[in-house]
């Protein structure tokens, strides 16, 4: 199953969007800051909004051509959406919102009730639910209409903390287990960290464009340009000066760098992610710094330490770097120098 993309569509005076892609198999994640054009483009796939042009095809066959006129109503293009606040109805029950709109579907509600984990919720109100009841109630009444393809809208967002990790370590078994031929899946989030754990690739946003697209994985560890970057969480990102084949400074931490690899033409910036920097506990430890610590932040597991390199000339708020490490790793105190493995360090266009 797939989805296949191709539309522009006029956002507001500063951008547009314009983005290009088709699904595989598994979860792709939309990944990009509030306001970048993700939501919207969910809502041209639903046909909940319609593209200034372009074209959209569900498993070949297309729900919206502009060139051709075509553009089927939402109910007709079998794309099950999530929204973000579930938009249960309130006076309905939960098995009355599994069944809203369709006749004679009560046993194959109560299948979908048992299959998310409801029984014995069937008759409260969505006011009567937790969060996450809430979710999986949405999303039986979702999967119920058997979609083709399902949208997830920031799924998680509504949920707190706790529940809201644990939804989404439980999410897919839920999806699996009453649809296990559905691999037609796309998720738009803001959180990197909801992006990585649930999807098999992504595609980077920002302002309406796509700035990155791949395996998940492969884009985290190789981002390729600063802003895919930073919208994956790295904190560290400096102008470099080439020194050598596979050598250069960090401008802004006044600190030379060793790389594992050559440096391209295009390259402009190194990154380094913060939880890649460790104890330079040996004299041989490659790209060792030494620390001027500038702030120091605990967090229940683990810590993050500000700070510049104390061998600078003359370090500038654009020279602070940011190293975090788990408060399990026995550190006790922290140590004078860090060290940088060569191929943690990112290139970056």
């Amino acid at each position: 199953m797939s989805v296949r993309v191709v539309i522009k569509k006029r956002l507001s005076s500063r951008f547009s969007l314009e983005t290009e892609f088709e699904t595989g198999e598994g979860c792709l994640g939309i990944l990009g800051v509030s306001g970048s054009g993700k939501s919207m483009t969910l809502k041209c796939i639903a046909g909940i909004e319609t593209p200034d042009e372009g074209c959209i095809s569900v498993n070949g066959r297309i729900v919206f051509d502009s060139s051709k006129k075509i553009n089927l109503k939402p109910q007709a293009r079998r794309v099950g959406y999530l929204f973000q606040d579930y938009a249960l109805f309130p006076r309905m029950t939960v098995l009355e919102n599994i069944c809203a709109g369709l006749s004679k579907q009560k046993e194959k509600a109560l299948f979908w009730i048992e299959a998310m984990e409801l029984t014995g919720l069937e008759n409260r109100f969505p006011s009567q639910l937790s969060g996450g009841q809430q979710q999986r109630t949405a999303l039986a009444r979702m999967l119920i209409r058997n979609p083709e393809v399902i949208l997830l809208d920031e799924p998680f967002s509504a949920l707190d903390t706790g529940l809201r990790e644990q939804m989404q370590i439980r999410f897919p078994d839920f999806i699996q287990k009453g649809r296990p031929d559905l691999s037609g899946v796309l998720m738009v989030t803001h959180s990197r960290d909801e992006a990585y754990r649930l999807c098999n690739s992504i595609l980077v946003m920002e302002e309406g464009r796509t700035l990155g697209r791949g395996l998940t994985r492969e884009v985290f560890a190789d981002p390729g340009s600063v802003q895919v970057a930073r919208i994956t969480g790295c904190k560290n990102i400096s102008p470099l000066k080439r020194t050598g084949e596979r050598e250069a400074i960090a401008l802004n931490w006044g600190f030379r760098l060793s790389l594992s690899r050559p440096i391209p033409e295009d390259i402009t910036c190194l990154g380094i992610r913060a939880h890649d920097f460790f104890p330079a506990d040996k004299e041989d430890a490659p790209n060792r710094i030494r620390l001027k610590v500038k702030r120091r932040s605990e967090e229940p597991f683990e810590e993050a330490v500000i700070f510049t390199n104390a061998d600078a000339a003359s370090p500038s708020e654009e020279g602070e770097i940011w190293w975090k490490f788990s408060k399990y790793t026995g550190l006790r105190e922290i140590p004078e120098r860090l060290y940088v493995p060569p191929e943690a360090v990112l290139l970056l266009r």
